[in-house]
């Protein structure tokens, strides 16, 4: 693991411990950090077909979730189609059409670990465990999101199309 992705490890746990607060937990339904599990999941090619929660997950949750500077973290590398340009990152494929150009699975697939696909990839492992001794105490064995917030992105995401 390079040391920049190191860093964003340890900048993540160290983030997501500190922005975990009560509204966030309530609007988006966070689980605790004490709580959160990996929940376990089938891999069928590019895709994990089957929710990882068991209530379908909201878009209007997602939407608000991906916005989240400090929790998602999505936006610090990806584009969205609406929202200010100037907040919105650089680093990864823009997320205009993404439900477009791929299916629920797909997406499902990428959230929780892209590193399967591309090794090299710097986007985090959001709901599998990242291999690396360099994550902060109260979030080793944790995901980085729980089960119901991948499927709200998820079904976020599968609403933007071209």
């Amino acid at each position: 693991m390079s040391t920049a992705l190191a860093l964003a490890w340890s900048t993540l746990a160290l983030v997501a411990g500190v922005s975990g607060h009560a509204r966030a937990q309530e609007g988006l339904g966070q689980e605790s950090a004490t709580n959160r599990q990996v929940v376990p999941y089938v891999v069928t090619d590019d895709a994990i077909t089957e929710p990882l929660a068991v209530q379908r997950g909201d878009p209007a949750l997602g939407e608000a979730l991906i916005g989240e500077r400090h929790r998602s973290l999505c936006i610090l590398c990806h584009a969205l189609p609406s929202g200010v340009e100037r907040l919105q990152g650089t680093l990864a494929p823009s997320l205009a059409g993404i439900g477009s150009r791929l299916s629920e699975g797909q997406i499902r697939l990428r959230i929780v670990d892209m590193k399967r696909l591309n090794p090299e990839s710097i986007m985090p492992t959001y709901h599998a465990l990242p291999a690396s001794a360099r994550i902060a105490p109260g979030w080793q064995g944790k995901p980085v999101l729980g089960a119901a917030e991948i499927e709200h992105l998820v079904a976020y995401l599968v609403t933007l199309k071209e």
